[in-house]
């Protein structure tokens, strides 16, 4: 992270993605994927993923987010999605705080040009959804976003599994 980083809940502007914004995303994943790997997180986003099918899934379904600065530039991304998550179904060693509707942070991903992302991602999510609570999960080796889940107030709830079976530490508040 830049240390002249501004604070992102200064950040005013949080809107859907639209398609033109798919290679600003695909810049971004790439820092995400390469700072993950810088500390540490050597098997979380492998692969290339998200793929840009991903995203375009994402935007097509109204779901992908991006945070934008003053001069309009993509400095964040997230997708915000309300619903059952099949892989939330089973939670292994633990248990949801609170049994019923639910929205799901997944896919949060910034430049590195502000700090706090994740808070503006929640304050984000809770207006948009105030009758939801909310889940996070992340890989056990991605620490800055450990550090980050429990800045925002997340409780740890358990693991989760993803489709291929890798196992992912599970949030919610």
């Amino acid at each position: 992270m830049n240390a002249n980083a501004r604070d992102a809940r200064d950040l005013t502007v949080v809107r859907r993605a639209v398609t033109a914004d798919i290679p600003a995303i695909e810049v971004i994943f790439s820092q995400a994927r390469d700072f993950m790997r810088a500390n540490g997180n050597m098997s979380q986003w492998t692969g290339g993923y998200p793929t840009s099918d991903i995203i375009a899934r994402d935007i097509d379904r109204g779901q992908c987010f991006v945070g934008v600065d003053e001069r309009s530039e993509i400095r964040f991304v997230f997708t915000l999605i309300p619903g059952e998550d099949p892989t939330y179904a089973q939670i292994y060693d633990g248990a949801w705080l609170i049994e019923g509707a639910y929205a799901t942070l997944h896919r949060v991903a910034s430049d590195g040009s502000l700090r706090r992302v994740l808070e503006r991602c929640v304050d984000f999510a809770k207006r948009l959804h105030p009758e939801l609570s909310l889940r996070i999960d992340t890989h056990a080796d991605n620490h800055p976003m450990l550090r980050a889940i429990a800045r925002c107030g997340f409780r740890r709830c358990g693991t989760i599994r993803l489709e291929d079976g890798s196992p992912r530490t599970a949030f919610a508040m």
